[in-house]
C-alpha cells in the first residue's frame, strides 16, 4: 500500500504537536538538532533510534559529531511528510 504524503493542514497539525521539530526541504521533510554530554551519550541515543527504526521499516537521515546528533525525517516512497515520519519524531522525543 502506497505511503501517502500529508496534506498541508495535517503536517502544520503535526508541527504544533511537535514544537522541537522544524520544517525543512521546503516543507518535505522535518529536522531537530540534539546535544548530549559527549559522544557515548550521543551514540547511546543513535543507537536507541535505530532499534526504533528497524522496527518501523522506517530510517533517518542523521550526521553526528561528537557530542551532536542532527536528525532528518522524510518519506522518500510518498515525496515528502508522512504520517511515518511524524511517529517517528514522536518515538524520537520521547527516548529522552
Amino acid at each position: 500500500m502506497p505511503v501517502e504524503e500529508l496534506n498541508q493542514e495535517e503536517r502544520d497539525s503535526w508541527m504544533r504537536a511537535l514544537p522541537e521539530w522544524s520544517l525543512a526541504r521546503e516543507g518535505k521533510a522535518i529536522e531537530r538538532s540534539f546535544e548530549f554530554a559527549d559522544f557515548s551519550e550521543a551514540f547511546a541515543f543513535m543507537a536507541r533510534v535505530a532499534l526504533i527504526a528497524e522496527k518501523r521499516d522506517h530510517h533517518p537521515e542523521w550526521f553526528n559529531v561528537y557530542n551532536k546528533v542532527d536528525v532528518t525525517l522524510t518519506t522518500h516512497d510518498a515525496g515528502g511528510l508522512s504520517l511515518k515520519d511524524m511517529k517517528m519524531a514522536k518515538a524520537i522525543g520521547s527516548l529522552l
